[in-house]
């Protein structure tokens, strides 16, 4: 979408305008996805959100076929995907406790699941990139909509026990209230999720920059982009099959400060590198530092929320990442026209080795940080229990 997008404005601004359309309405409203999560049927839900992302789709592909050239539409049906996309992935990512019979294969369910979306980044952008070279933009499209019927089969074949509601419904701004109290009383989980929302404004949103690198630095083309975006997924392979591999006992909050300082470095050394191929490998690390901070952070929340807190916990995870992503894009496509795409990607990967050292003295070195209780608060627990 976003190489459509700049083919036909030529403007990195209007590249973030883009990100930021798909991904604000998920900050907007990934809360109330929450507590949906919390309240519902979760599986039920996906199933809705993925049949809607398949109309979604199958429009966009519409709108390509027939040729045209408007951003507007295109523009809105990024606001749709990123309402869907507000109730799909809290219900996603707490749906994996409920398909585990054991609380201690979490760690690896996550990485698997984020192993499957970094195959993906691999593979689909190289064959997207040849397809959009040769035959359109409405085709790659169209098998993204065709590729939403497995998606619904897969579903559909899933045997799951019978939904766990945990609690009465309350009023809805009660139910967020209560994820913000949860949230102070567990300090670890509160600075790891603002560590991923300062990098998803300043570092994370590099990728708004990929097709101005793929057509002006490197003088390539739609295939060229697809290249360059596969070798960050294999990075992100690399770094989901390194999180799989660590043991039990790792210290994850280590590791995340150690793969956000690759995840600064890759960027650093890739910003200034106008050959394709000698760039690629520093594409590939920053792949690995940006799928293994974000698949860290998700882990460490999920492992240390509680059941009946988790939806609204990763909302607000989701919450911080998709909506400084979009007030990223939009600062990037700004700054780049300003100092240039090679110039800004630089500044970020700096501003990554920051928040590494400023949040590797925070977790380490606060007493206040070691959990009090992964547990809800007193208050809490005889809020749920009166409600119950």
């Amino acid at each position: 979408m976003i190489w459509v997008i700049y083919s036909i404005t030529n403007s990195a601004l209007m590249i973030g305008v883009t990100i930021f359309a798909e991904q604000f309405p998920s900050f907007m409203l990934s809360l109330f996805g929450g507590i949906a999560s919390d309240r519902y049927d979760r599986y039920k839900i996906i199933k809705i959100t993925q049949i809607a992302s398949m109309v979604q789709a199958t429009v966009l592909a519409i709108l390509m076929i027939s040729g045209s050239q408007a951003v507007w539409p295109i523009l809105a049906l990024s606001v749709l995907l990123g309402i869907i996309n507000a109730f799909d992935v809290p219900a996603r990512q707490a749906l994996i406790h409920e398909v585990l019979h054991d609380d201690s294969d979490l760690p690896n369910a996550i990485s698997m699941n984020s192993a499957m979306a970094s195959l993906a980044r691999l593979a689909g952008p190289a064959l997207s990139g040849i397809i959009l070279q040769k035959l359109g933009a409405g085709i790659c499209f169209l098998l993204n909509a065709a590729s939403f019927g497995g998606v619904i089969i897969s579903l559909a074949l899933m045997k799951l026990p019978a939904a766990t509601i945990y609690h009465k419904k309350k009023k809805v701004f009660t139910e967020l209230k209560d994820g913000f109290v949860y949230l102070r009383h567990t300090p670890t989980i509160a600075v790891i999720i603002i560590m991923l929302a300062l990098t998803s404004l300043l570092v994370l949103p590099y990728d708004a920059l990929l097709p101005v690198f793929a057509k002006v630095i490197f003088k390539g083309n739609a295939a060229t982009f697809g290249y360059l975006t596969s070798f960050i997924g294999l990075g992100a392979v690399g770094g989901t099959i390194f999180l799989a591999s660590l043991k039990p006992e790792t210290n994850l909050k280590k590791v995340l400060i150690i793969t956000t300082i690759i995840l600064g470095a890759g960027l650093i050394f890739f910003s200034h590198i106008p050959a394709f191929p000698f760039a690629m490998p520093f594409a590939i690390l920053a792949g690995f530092g940006t799928v293994a901070q974000s698949t860290i952070s998700n882990t460490i929340i999920q492992v240390e929320t509680s059941p009946e807190m988790r939806g609204r916990i990763i909302s607000i995870m989701i919450m911080a990442m998709f909506g400084m992503l979009p007030l990223g894009s939009l600062l990037v496509g700004a700054v780049s026209q300003m100092i240039g795409a090679q110039n800004t990607i630089l500044a970020q990967g700096i501003l990554a080795l920051i928040i590494a050292i400023f949040f590797k003295s925070i977790l380490k070195g606060k007493k206040a940080l070691k959990e009090k209780k992964t547990s809800l608060p007193d208050e809490m627990e005889e809020m749920i229990i009166e409600n119950t």
